[in-house]
């Protein structure tokens, strides 16, 4: 197979898994955003919310909310489950969470008026802080730091060198 052609097939397998998941998310009211936050203002009604390295402000209505490497701020109703992991959770005055809320990272800030239906989780600290680095950050990337350590061993090793012609005088 050519260059060109495994070029082909990777563009149109990248533009396959984003164009479904696009369309999967646009289906139900969803959002899902990476890099970029995400605002529900109070008159929205929304499906379920996932962000990946950014933050949610929930002021409207939805259904599970997840924040991965990001906060989740709370002053309207989660029908579901609140999850932040890497970030934390803040439940505001009206907050209304119908499910679980949990927060690995910053903690879980709860207002008294605020309603939780289901289990409340807050792990915070720098061991946690510690876990997630190693867990999302270190573990993933290891089997590139490992192959670029190759390469550089392979590069840098010491090469075999032939033995010196021996001069001869007559």
């Amino acid at each position: 197979m050519t260059f060109r052609r495994c070029a082909i097939l990777m563009c149109l397998l990248v533009l396959t898994v984003v164009a479904s998941s696009q369309v999967f998310a646009q289906g139900g009211g969803d959002r899902v955003q990476f890099f970029q936050s995400i605002n529900v203002s109070s008159d929205e009604t929304v499906g379920d919310v996932v962000c990946i390295v950014c933050s949610i402000h929930m002021a409207g209505t939805s259904g599970d909310t997840v924040a991965i490497l990001g906060n989740v701020v709370v002053d309207g109703t989660v029908k579901g489950d609140v999850v932040a992991v890497g970030g934390g959770v803040k439940l505001g005055e009206d907050a209304s969470v119908g499910g679980d809320a949990v927060a690995i990272g910053r903690g879980l800030y709860r207002h008294p008026n605020a309603v939780v239906k289901g289990q409340t989780v807050s792990q915070s600290g720098p061991l946690v802080a510690i876990g997630l680095f190693f867990g999302l950050v270190v573990v993933p990337l290891l089997p590139i730091i490992l192959i670029v350590a190759l390469i550089v061993w392979l590069v840098r090793r010491p090469r075999y060198a032939p033995p010196a012609q021996a001069a001869y005088r007559r």
